[in-house]
């Protein structure tokens, strides 16, 4: 994946009137398809950091530059590619609940996307399911049966990470992914990147506020400040010898 000069604008138009608010400026990226790898976006609230994601995500529009996929560009794909797209970058993000139905049983949940992509039976079978649970560091026949009102924040977010998986994505768009469980489920959830990166070969694009978690996953790490990037490198080096002091903080 490329992202080149990716910019977004909200406002200042006809129709929205008001001051224009640069959400993200000129910034550029590149997502190997190997290695996998790790890549974290870091920045305090307002940044273009959950920005930056919806645009990969396609969720919102730029307003200039281009995100472009297997030397596609997204914007101009057809029906096609753009289901491909669309199955092999994935999401994850901050609160599981808005990404499962109070009705639905987590089994039913999770194979919706195999269904919506038109998978072969086989891949939506039971034992499909729970080796995707499995993934997610549960044992399938204690969650899939669960409706998600049952399920710990924690089960519900690592369900999340196992339904993301279950699509066989080449990248996860992970939004904050554990700012909202506790210090022990964030350490097994943070393992669960590594070794899908290691042992599946799918990259992250690591979106958090947190230096600390960025510190212990990523690779390669960007950190954003009122739009634009403040720095770049690999993640042990930006984070230990910060040259702003944005990175510090």
């Amino acid at each position: 994946m490329d992202i080149r000069n990716a910019t977004k604008v909200y406002g200042g138009g006809f129709l929205q009137g008001g001051d224009q608010v640069v959400a993200l400026q000129d910034f550029n990226l590149t997502i190997y398809e190997d290695p996998a790898t790790i890549t974290t976006i870091a920045g305090e609230s307002g940044s273009g950091k959950t920005t930056l994601a919806n645009l990969v995500l396609g969720f919102v529009t730029l307003t200039s530059g281009q995100v472009i996929y297997k030397g596609a560009e997204v914007a101009a794909m057809n029906s096609a590619q753009q289901m491909e797209y669309r199955r092999e970058v994935q999401a994850v993000f901050q609160d599981p609940t808005k990404s499962t139905t109070p009705s639905t049983a987590s089994s039913t949940s999770s194979t919706w996307p195999s269904a919506a992509s038109s998978w072969h039976p086989a891949q939506r079978s039971a034992t499909h399911h729970r080796r995707g649970a499995e993934r997610g560091g549960m044992r399938g026949e204690e969650v899939l049966q669960k409706y998600p009102h049952q399920l710990s924040g924690g089960q519900r977010q690592r369900m999340m990470v196992a339904r993301a998986f279950l699509l066989k994505p080449r990248i996860i768009v992970a939004d904050e992914p554990v700012s909202m469980v506790d210090a022990s489920l964030r350490a097994m959830i943070l393992d669960i990147m590594l070794r899908m990166r290691d042992d599946y070969k799918i990259s992250f694009l690591y979106i958090t506020h947190d230096l600390s978690t960025a510190y212990q996953v990523g690779d390669q790490i960007y950190i954003l400040y009122q739009g634009s990037v403040a720095e770049r490198g690999e993640t042990a080096p930006v984070i230990e010898n910060p040259s702003i002091p944005t990175c510090s903080s």
